[in-house]
């Protein structure tokens, strides 16, 4: 829809307003500095705060981060609200209309696809179900407690004015918008964007799909080959499931009494649970980045026999997409006495508008989270047989409908109609690529006519409501292992590796989640929808039978998204596992430190979380310095191979030519074979084209060349170069007369075999850099190439925002000059697909000491606060940057030492 006119000149109004703010600001400006800072939080003195029932301090250390203090779990969460709302509110208030798909009313009709798609998938109706019927009655009054501590802060902060920055350029071009309080349902609906991005292999399905209109299934497979169980190893040695039902670990783990089968909860069918879903993936807001892609995470923990403390250590850094504000939000809760009645006294991190701490450390014990993968997303091809039903068993069955009406600021409402079949809403109505797998994906001989394309369907364990936000209270206070057990059980979604270690020395490992048993198929195509015996039974995995590990002999768990068992375990939890390179390169370093009876330092822990190695280039490279480079200009570039030590650090020349080489290898062998669908836009080829008819109208074998571009979002391109091609292309190798290694040179002549093609990609990434950094290879470096730009998220982007580019310009940070690589240890990743650009990260790194807390040290990207251009808003980058952490205070004394603002919320 176009602009209109008063639109455009309310942009060139912000345009102004910004530009004068920043340059005043930059100068000293009195108006403009004043301007900015007025939406600063107070950090000392006091404020009451209604419904205290006493004063709660907030103390705040040198990177703003606040460690809170109170005497019931109600203040304390009431505290956490209104701290967070000083931070982060207008952050909040954009998520929150994210995740119920309001954000037309906010921003206007550019949102109206988003607001589509997340409106019908109905996160926030199945957040209110999971309130309604799922969740404790403590954990309500938490919620509620947190809200009320919001709305507080909204009560001070009247329609948001003084609240940001952002207020005052939305009020140029939406002046009547208002802040709503804040519900609790609010916080709850959170987790559904967070297992949004962890979740599944929906993307994988998609791709498989799009691949069938020019491979067969067999290369397919050669393109998703089977996890290397013998190299690369699996989280736990994999066990049994007993004829009771429980996992028996087959690691050397022990068990005490009591904890080898936490109780498993009950689940209803799917059937009736599922609320619907329209839209495009690629069009959500990013802002735990891309879904499905790219999306891993390391943790690992060591007992104290092999610790230089002799307790254990654990380390965590989750890969999330970059952006401003942070995606975590740092903080301490603690109960001054802590006690049955008060029973928190935990410090880590969490998501501004969410209660609790997801992941950190407690006074007893300490746990990480990397997402396990588990197939919990499957897609249905649908035969529709008109406006109104679709085919089950040869019988015409009527789809489930109703209207949802978008609100939008400056433009009419919008109403949409969603479809929604007995597995899941129709996704394939208002998304053109669900309607290209409809129209390409495998179906097997039996089905239906295909007419112009079957409907795409979608069934999700997200769409169910579950008992997540309990778990996360639940972990908070766990002060063992049987507890840490009994929280895992109600962490439906997503599902995550839990690693856990304890002061009395334990250590640990569970496998949770909702993850589907399915009647027929595997999840790894979309499946025949008209045929009822696909689906997924009634009961979910039994808690009991997933895997887990308790003090395993080895002394030691990794857990880096790669397989958790290996098949001989009863039950499928995915066929699309990551590929294990991050987590056999840990365990390679875990034992490296431990040869000859050495001990793992704190230190290590650090060190091993920036390992820069890139695994795969240590088979390449010596392929690469085989091959006969007869022009000196490409032979220059090559020899920085030499004496390369495989490691990606941002300074390094050798490693952005290698990654250069590596781009280029992927272009030819595959990206060049693929359908426009998968590649990146702006990547155009020219291809044979069969012209359709001979001038007589007979069908006709011609072939004319065409210039064709992908059309797919850079983050989704593929090949992207991450670990699955890293196992692709090891594979291939073995065939250097694969058919693979054929393709088109850049004079547009068809070569063949392996050793010309390594050839051209030597040649076409000397070029590339070339281009990119210049001629002479001494200024080379890795990090010129592989930088990273922290975005301004909250506003959207340039095309669908009240910002234009000059703004995003202004609130943005970097670049940054990176080490790491997609994957490596220290996993900055690229899409090889797209380019160099860093687009997902290590959001944060944690290492922490079951010896001593306060020796724990913790840091994340950007800052404490959300506030453009206060000193709190990106002051931990250059640190994380250069793999740096900072000190993390815990004891109470240490927290004062710490402290630089006090601030006390009183009773009113």
């Amino acid at each position: 829809m176009p602009r209109s006119k008063k639109f455009r000149r309310a942009r060139l109004i912000v345009l102004v307003l910004v530009v004068l703010l920043v340059a005043a600001v930059g100068g000293g400006g009195y108006w403009a500095v004043s301007a900015v800072r007025a939406s600063f939080p107070d950090v000392d003195g006091s404020v009451s705060v209604a419904g205290m029932s006493a004063p709660v301090d907030v103390k705040r250390d040198a990177n703003g981060i606040p460690q809170l203090y109170a005497d019931t779990p109600e203040d304390l969460f009431r505290a956490q609200g209104y701290v967070q709302a000083q931070d982060r509110f207008w952050e909040m208030d954009v998520r929150r209309h994210i995740t119920s798909g309001r954000l037309s009313e906010m921003f206007g009709s550019g949102q109206v696809e988003n607001d589509t798609f997340l409106r019908t998938m109905g996160w926030r109706q199945v957040a209110q179900q999971e309130y309604d019927t799922q969740l404790s009655a403590d954990t309500k009054k938490y919620l509620k407690a947190y809200a009320d501590g919001v709305n507080a802060w909204l009560g001070q902060h009247p329609g948001g004015q003084s609240a940001s920055l952002e207020y005052t350029l939305l009020g140029t071009v939406n002046s009547g918008y208002k802040p709503e309080p804040w519900d609790p349902v609010d916080s709850v609906a959170w987790l559904k964007a967070m297992a949004w991005n962890l979740s599944g292999n929906m993307q994988e399905e998609i791709d498989r799909s799009l691949l069938s209109q020019d491979f067969t299934q067999d290369q397919i497979a050669q393109l998703y080959p089977d996890y290397p169980y013998d190299r690369n190893g699996t989280i736990v040695k994999t066990g049994k499931v007993g004829k009771d039902g429980n996992y028996v670990p087959a690691d050397g783990s022990t068990a005490p009494a009591g904890t080898a089968a936490a109780t498993a909860q009950g689940r209803a069918a799917t059937e009736s649970l599922f609320t619907d879903i329209s839209g495009k993936m690629a069009g959500l807001p990013q802002l735990l980045g891309p879904q499905g892609q790219g999306i891993g995470s390391n943790s690992w923990v060591v007992s104290g026999d092999h610790t230089t403390t002799g307790k254990p250590m654990l380390a965590n850094d989750p890969h999330l997409g970059p952006g401003l504000p942070s995606v975590w939000y740092q903080m301490g809760l603690h109960c001054r006495t802590v006690s049955a009645k008060c029973a928190y006294d935990t410090s880590g991190f969490t998501f501004a508008g969410m209660p609790g701490v997801v992941i950190g450390h407690n006074q007893k014990i300490s746990w990480g989270f990397t997402n396990l993968g588990a197939d919990v997303q499957d897609l249905y091809l649908e035969k529709i047989t008109g406006p109104d039903s679709y085919l089950v068993d040869g019988q015409q069955v009527k789809f489930q409908t109703r209207k949802e009406t978008i609100k939008v600021a400056g433009g009419a409402d919008r109403t949409i109609t969603v479809r929604t079949t007995n597995r899941g809403p129709l996704i394939s109505d208002q998304s053109s690529e669900e309607q290209t797998v409809g129209k390409y994906a495998p179906a097997g001989n039996s089905a239906p006519d295909r007419a112009q394309g079957y409907g795409v369907a979608l069934q999700w364990t997200a769409l169910i409501p579950g008992k997540t936000m309990d778990a996360v209270f639940m972990l908070d206070r766990a002060t063992n292992w049987t507890e840490f057990r009994a929280a895992a059980a109600d962490f439906a979604v997503p599902a995550q590796n839990l690693i856990y270690a304890d002061t009395a020395g334990n250590i640990g490992y569970q496998a949770p989640g909702m993850i589907p048993q399915r009647t027929k198929g595997d999840g790894t195509y979309p499946a025949p929808g008209w045929d009822s015996s696909y689906g997924w039974q009634k009961d979910f995995v039994p808690f009991n039978s997933l895997p887990y590990s308790f003090n395993p002999k080895s002394g030691y768990i990794v857990t880096a998204n790669q397989a958790v068992v290996d098949p001989s375990y009863q039950y499928l939890l995915t066929k699309d596992w990551e590929y294990g390179t991050r987590a056999k390169q840990i365990t390679d370093l875990i034992e490296g430190k431990l040869k000859n009876g050495g001990k793992i330092s704190l230190d290590d822990m650090q060190s091993m979380q920036l390992d820069n190695t890139n695994v795969m280039a240590q088979t390449l490279v010596p392929l690469l310095l085989k091959v006969n480079i007869t022009d000196p200009y490409v032979r220059e570039a090559q020899d920085l191979l030499k004496s390369w030590n495989y490691r990606q650090d941002a300074d390094s020349a050798a490693a952005a030519y290698y990654n250069g080489v590596w781009r280029q290898l992927l272009a030819l062998a595959f990206g060049q074979k693929f359908p426009a669908d998968l590649r990146a836009k702006g990547d155009c080829l020219l291809v044979r084209q069969k012209s359709s008819t001979l001038p007589d109208g007979a069908v006709g074998a011609d072939t004319r060349p065409v210039t064709e571009c992908g059309t797919r979002d850079a983050h989704f391109a593929q090949p992207d170069g991450g670990d699955r091609w890293t196992e692709v292309v090891r594979q291939q190798l073995a065939n250097p007369k694969s058919p693979w290694w054929d393709y088109v040179d850049s004079n547009h002549v068809q070569q063949h075999g392996l050793n010309n093609l390594l050839a051209e990609a030597l040649k076409d990434a000397r070029q590339d850099l070339t281009a990119q950094m210049g001629k002479d290879i001494k200024t080379w470096n890795w990090g010129r190439l592989h930088s990273l730009t922290l975005k301004e998220q909250t506003l959207g982007t340039d095309d669908s925002s009240i910002a234009s580019g000059l703004v995003h310009q202004l609130l943005n940070r970097g670049p940054y000059q990176l080490s790491g690589g997609s994957a490596a240890v220290n996993a900055s990743g690229w899409n090889a697909a797209a380019g160099y650009d860093v687009d997902w990260i290590p959001s944060m790194r944690m290492v922490v000491d079951l010896s001593d807390f306060n020796a724990s040290r913790w840091i994340t990207v950007g800052g404490a606060s959300g506030h453009a251009f206060h000193a709190n808003y990106n002051d931990q980058t250059s640190l994380w940057a250069g793999g740096n952490l900072l000190p993390w205070a815990w004891s109470a004394d240490a927290v004062e030492k710490a402290t630089k603002h006090k601030l006390v919320l009183s009773a009113q």
